[in-house]
This record gives structure tokens, C-alpha cells and sequence, in this order.
């Protein structure tokens, strides 16, 4: 049985980015799935799509383990090269092609009035900057985590960890709010409440059997289920 949510616990809030707050975590199944389109005599476009989720499931911890160690070594060009090709497989758009997911400006607008809120991504800096001035989200966010803030990348509680002190709460206090169980991972094991949400990646059994305390069809609902309580 998966732990039930608590909102009186809540002082701070931790964002992922991609299929949180903008929709792009399925391009990188679709162009998987043109890849993988040679072995359409083998097995149904439904069993191919099956097969390209759970290998972009599979990848995303190596992936991350990847660039920490890259990083660790002082690779910088080698580190940078590395995320910015992850960025263009993952289908993360240009900033003019940047769509929010419906109904993120105003629940940030009104939740920032309420708690400190942080960015806790995988992404790189340069693309999460450009990502938060093109989206011009940037003053909503006390901190702002990168892949290479911390000494490792999610799924490991060092990101979660540290946004929570940036905004001066203890991690129990703290949800990550995201849509794959890397999110799920990190927020629970650095001792937050994790907020699974189903306008992205993830899909409910995968968050729920990740630990998920409460799952969410959409990110802008989080506003009502926390202030709503208030």
C-alpha cells in the first residue's frame, strides 16, 4: 500500500521540468519508436511503442549516472557534448516552440504566494536557463537544480536535498512534484512527499509502484488539492 499524502506537512515545493511543466518527454519515445520502425515484421506497432517506454525507462538512471561521472572527472566539453545530444533525443524544443502544460502560469502564480517553489531537473543549465527565460518563469523559483549542481543527478536525494535548504525547509517538508519514477526515487529518498503526475512520461501504475504519495492527471491540479485543504 502506497503512503498517503499528507498537506499539512507542505512548506516547499520541488518542480521537475520536462512533462511537469512543459510537455516533452514523449518525443523521445516517438523518435525511438521511428527507430526501432525496421522491426515492424517482427512485432505490432503497439508492442514497439511498449518496448521504446521501457527503454527509455531503463536508460534514464544509466544516463544520468553517466554524466555525474563525466562531470566528477572534469569533462566539461566531453559533459557538455554528452547532455546536449540527450537534449536533442529527448525532443526538448527550441524556445520559441516552448508550450507549457495547461494551467502551469496561473497555479505558479498563485502557489508562489504560498510557499517557496524550486526547479529540481535533469536537465542541463544552459538548457533549463533558456528554458525558464523563454518561458519568462524564472522569478517564480527560489532555486533552481541542475545536473550539475549537486555531486550526483536524480534518482539520488542529493538534488531534492539541496533545494531544500536553498529555501531553508527540511526535506520532510518538501514534495517533488514530477512525471517519472526518477522524480518518485528522488523526492522519497531524501525524506519528501512525491507527487506523481500524468501529464507527461509516467504512467499511473509505474508512479504508484515507485511510491508515489499522490498521483495528479495534471500539474496545474495541485494548486486546488493544496490550498484547497488550506
Amino acid at each position: 500500500m502506497n503512503p498517503v499524502f499528507d498537506p499539512s506537512r507542505v512548506e516547499a515545493i520541488c518542480f521537475d521540468i520536462d512533462g511537469t511543466l512543459v510537455d516533452t518527454d514523449d518525443a523521445y519515445v516517438q523518435r525511438l519508436l521511428r527507430a526501432l520502425y525496421p522491426l515492424g515484421f517482427l512485432m505490432s506497432e503497439e508492442r514497439r511503442r511498449r518496448l521504446a517506454r521501457r527503454l527509455v525507462m531503463a536508460a534514464e538512471t544509466p544516463a544520468n549516472a553517466i554524466t555525474t561521472l563525466l562531470d566528477r572527472l572534469s569533462l566539461d566539453h566531453t559533459l557538455r557534448a554528452v547532455l546536449n545530444t540527450l537534449h536533442r533525443l529527448r525532443g526538448e524544443k527550441e524556445p520559441h516552440d516552448i508550450m507549457l502544460i495547461s494551467g502551469i502560469r496561473p497555479m505558479l502564480e498563485t502557489l508562489v504566494e504560498h510557499y517557496p517553489l524550486a526547479i529540481v531537473t535533469a536537465r542541463e543549465e544552459q538548457s533549463t536557463e533558456n528554458f525558464l527565460g523563454a518561458t519568462k518563469l524564472r522569478p517564480f523559483f527560489r532555486c533552481v537544480v541542475t545536473a550539475r549542481t549537486c555531486h550526483r543527478a536524480k534518482p539520488h536525494p542529493a538534488p531534492v536535498c539541496w533545494a531544500a535548504s536553498q529555501m531553508g525547509v527540511s526535506t520532510q517538508a518538501c514534495i517533488m512534484v514530477g512525471d517519472t519514477t526518477v522524480d518518485m526515487r528522488a523526492g522519497i529518498s531524501a525524506g519528501a512527499q512525491a507527487v506523481g503526475v500524468l501529464c507527461g512520461f509516467g504512467k499511473r501504475h509505474e508512479l504508484e509502484r515507485a511510491g508515489a504519495h499522490l498521483i495528479l492527471k495534471s500539474t496545474a491540479e495541485l494548486e486546488e488539492m493544496l490550498l484547497g485543504w488550506q
